[in-house]
């Protein structure tokens, strides 16, 4: 449930409410509004509503119907805004995170960056350990390869993100990562969530590969119930009976969960599409259909590529994108 406080109500009262309902055995989850606080309750038994109604400074109480409690609406009417350094990701600037899909030595990650810094992006993203559906295929560099990503993104001023795969990967991407991406196949790895919830960084969420967006959010849910609340969701197409493209990117799923949800909505055109020349008509209909940022995979010589190359773009080719974005995003009044 949701216990809307009254406006004006004090701190005493906040804690009173929040600490009667602690008692009752609920998780109690405090959002500062404009207007009023909101104090989200989760768990705990059933109980007479009335004893909460009749604390002061209690305006109303609020049934949540859905799952996602702390992921929706109700919760939090404004939209989930992260600052890390000077960059901020949602609410009216659209992000963009740039790099190739895996780390393979520090002179590609040098001349990619370079190239996506001369243009402006401030997200490096680039993958230490990828996981690959053939056991025989490139696995990644580990730690090395994190890094190789952070000096190079120190070099050049940019935060990194990166994909942690396991519970005992998040002390290590601690140390050299900014934003842990959490990917389609651990969408619903659960131990995994739990934990990331415990952290004070933000993690991007990707959908998994035939998740619904109510499942999508339950995901974000788990890291939210733990008290971090900097939770970034990313679509990045889900698989249908269509094999023209290597998935099916939903762009529904954008203003859908932009109207369930305050959490900013990433869609990652590359891996939807899988297709060079499909990503830039992708991106440029993501941020027409109002996503908060996109996931673009950059790499300095795709046909060198270890891996996605096919589906890469040249760093012209994203300048040339970046160029077309930052036009489309001024016709609906936002910026990139």
């Amino acid at each position: 449930m949701l216990i809307v406080m009254e406006h004006g109500a004090t701190q005493e009262q906040i804690h009173a409410v929040e600490n009667f309902i602690r008692e009752q055995g609920f998780d109690a989850h405090i959002s500062q509004g404009e207007l009023h606080t909101i104090i989200g309750a989760v768990g705990g038994k059933i109980i007479d509503e009335r004893e909460i109604q009749l604390l002061d400074g209690v305006r109303e109480i609020i049934r949540i119907s859905t799952s996602y409690k702390l992921a929706s609406r109700a919760f939090q009417k404004e939209d989930t805004i992260i600052k890390i350094n000077d960059v901020t990701i949602g609410g009216n600037q659209i992000a963009m995170i740039a790099g190739p899909c895996t780390i393979e030595s520090y002179e590609q990650m040098d001349e990619t960056a370079k190239a996506l810094s001369d243009v402006g992006i401030k997200i490096l993203r680039g993958g230490a350990f990828k996981p690959r559906t053939s056991p025989y295929s490139f696995q990644g560099l580990g730690e090395e390869g994190l890094k190789i990503i952070r000096r190079v993104a120190d070099k050049y001023n940019m935060l990194v993100t990166s994909e942690v795969m396991q519970i005992s990967q998040i002390p290590m991407f601690m140390k050299y990562v900014d934003i842990l991406q959490v990917g389609a196949r651990n969408m619903q790895n659960f131990n995994l969530l739990k934990e990331l919830g415990f952290i004070n960084k933000p993690v991007l969420i990707k959908r998994g590969l035939a998740n619904t967006i109510e499942e999508w959010l339950m995901a974000a849910e788990y890291v939210l119930s733990g008290g971090n609340r900097e939770v970034i969701l990313c679509e990045r197409g889900i698989r249908t009976f269509e094999r023209a493209t290597r998935n099916t990117l939903d762009l529904s799923a954008i203003p859908v969960v932009k109207q369930l949800s305050h959490l900013p909505v990433f869609v990652d055109p590359s891996h939807a599409t899988g297709l060079r020349d499909k990503v830039a008509p992708m991106s440029r209909a993501s941020v027409a259909a109002g996503c908060d940022g996109l996931i673009i995979e950059v790499h300095n010589n795709p046909p060198k590529a270890v891996c996605d190359g096919a589906q890469s773009l040249y760093p012209e080719q994203f300048a040339k994108l970046y160029d077309d974005l930052k036009a489309i995003a001024n016709v609906i009044g936002r910026s990139i």
